[in-house]
């Protein structure tokens, strides 16, 4: 009797693109080596001294959005190697705050920008309350830091004040203001999304 095979980590979309750039059977390889499913301790103790916690999700209309949790360190903690419990709320007039409840697909970026080390993870929202989200982790693993800038991070403000109401402004468009805002960054983040 035959053994099933290993499930590839990655989706089709995923797989599709390493093929037309011929990359498929490496790219597989080093996949099934450092993809897991569960967060090792080095990655959960990573998560416990981040003040900052990238999040990309996608809305009801199936449109992707990049948003960013803010805390001390130690907001982020991973009770078990399957869980990161995140005690922060989206940044008032986020769209996160609409749309993210049990079940929802979420992906992490987590930047640790003096040593430059970051971890993406992929996972579902097991819960949501006044405190914070909790989610279930589907995939894990480290990526390189390069294009990573080297800095030192610190609150101009305290971080809870980012759920406070405030005014929120709608584009269309990226006006004046947010394309100087992006033509001035060294880095920026966007969300993508895959629909099997």
């Amino acid at each position: 009797m035959s053994k099933s095979p290993i499930p590839s980590p990655f989706h089709r979309g995923e797989r599709e693109i390493q093929t037309r750039k011929g990359v498929r059977d490496q790219i597989e390889d080093v996949g099934q080596r450092f993809i897991r499913d569960h967060l090792p301790d080095e990655h959960r103790e990573f998560y416990n001294q981040l003040p900052i916690l990238l999040i990309g999700s996608v809305d009801k209309s199936g449109r992707p959005w990049a948003s960013v949790l803010v805390g001390r360190p130690g907001f982020v903690q991973s009770p078990d190697p399957e869980t990161l419990a995140i005690a922060a709320r989206p940044i008032f007039g986020d769209p996160l705050n609409e749309y993210v409840a049990p079940g929802a697909a979420i992906g992490v970026l987590g930047i640790e920008y003096h040593t430059r080390r970051r971890n993406r993870l992929t996972g579902k929202v097991a819960a949501v309350n006044d405190d914070g989200i909790r989610f279930r982790v589907h995939q894990t693993f480290g990526n390189c830091p390069q294009y990573i800038q080297s800095r030192e991070f610190e609150f101009e403000s305290d971080p809870a004040s980012v759920v406070d109401p405030r005014p929120v402004r709608g584009l269309n468009r990226l006006d004046e203001r947010a394309t100087k805002i992006i033509t001035h960054a060294d880095h920026f983040f966007i969300a993508t999304h895959f629909s099997e």
